[in-house]
């Protein structure tokens, strides 16, 4: 610790602390600020630091909204740095008004919900669900008939929100031989050209991928992006990927389709979450469901916490942070 060095504290779940920062991580963090090694949900809850005299929260999973009355017991705070993703569970518009530096390890996150998505699309390519189920019933390998469209050779992709994550899959996929089509309001063509992908009206979008991968914030302008008409828009066979929101997809509608056997679905997120127990997508056979595990869990959480202590090292460096958030970008970030 620097004598004199600026109070920090962390606001999350205490459950998350020493993946997020394990011993080492620590110690550089506690190179540039001072700061108990404990967690708690609230500013005031704390234990081991005043503060009044708290400059930088460290914030995470758990941490509950930084309203105006909490704002009033952190006269000296002036950055809330997250370890994490979004930051609209915590920051309010009294952090906006005190001018507060907002940072988020959204990018860190970010890796890893590529990662699952890329592994997700192979999978997809190669027809992983519905010859997974053959197997089960027929207790032996597919005809070439019945493989004969499967592959990831020129397996048209479809990419739903150019955002951090979505610019992220399309990197990671560029070793493939793949065709990679985006769609993305606020993407301009020329955008797009530098990405590598085409960019396509949505409608044009879902009806020509044969893997549709959802990458789009929840906003009121994306709630059931895909509604019964664009999920009908999809070819036979194909696939739909959401590691996003689940309120990006109208979950009856989506339930009624993949009830056809038409298409199928992974989906890592859904509406509502968790599923209620008696959900069709918990056995439908052309769904793969997992409980939103794509973004960063584990041993993964080091990166995050990286992150964060790579951005307080800037800040007390005096330098410029790389992952503001500012006000502007919530109407358009996850």
């Amino acid at each position: 610790m620097v004598p004199d060095s600026p109070a920090a504290l962390f606001v999350m779940d205490p459950v998350h602390l020493p993946r997020l920062f394990p011993a080492p991580l620590l110690d550089r963090l506690t190179a540039s600020v001072t700061i108990p090694p404990a967690a708690a949900v609230r500013p005031s809850a704390v234990t081991g630091a005043d503060p009044a005299a708290v400059e930088v929260l460290i914030t995470g999973w758990g941490c509950e909204p930084l309203t105006a009355e909490v704002l009033d017991g952190l006269p000296k705070l002036r950055a809330v740095v997250h370890a994490a993703g979004s930051v609209k569970g915590h920051i309010t518009p009294a952090c906006w008004e005190r001018e507060l530096l907002v940072s988020s390890a959204a990018a860190a996150n970010a890796l890893p919900v590529a990662e699952f998505t890329l592994a997700a699309i192979l999978l997809a390519g190669k027809d992983t669900l519905r010859l997974r189920a053959l197997y089960a019933t027929e207790h032996r390998f597919p005809s070439p008939a019945r493989t004969a469209r499967t592959g990831n050779f020129r397996r048209r992709v479809g990419i739903v929100g150019a955002s951090r994550i979505g610019r992220r899959v399309i990197e990671l996929l560029r070793p493939f031989d793949l065709e990679v089509s985006v769609y993305d309001p606020h993407l301009a063509p020329p955008e797009a050209e530098a990405l590598g992908v085409r960019a396509l009206p949505l409608d044009e979008l879902v009806a020509s991928s044969e893997v549709l991968s959802l990458h789009a914030p929840s906003l009121p302008a994306t709630r059931q992006l895909l509604d019964t008409r664009r999920l009908a828009l999809m070819p036979d066979g194909a696939t739909l990927i959401n590691t996003a929101r689940g309120a990006l997809v109208d979950t009856d509608a989506l339930v009624t389709e993949l009830s056809t056997g038409r298409i199928s679905a992974v989906l890592d997120v859904t509406e509502p979450e968790p599923l209620p127990a008696g959900s069709p997508l918990f056995t439908l056979p052309n769904v793969l469901l997992t409980p939103h595990i794509a973004g960063a869990l584990g041993h993964e959480l080091e990166r995050l916490g990286a992150a964060v202590t790579d951005e307080v090292e800037r800040l007390m460096a005096g330098a410029p942070p790389l992952h503001q958030v500012l006000r502007t970008d919530l109407d358009r970030i996850a």
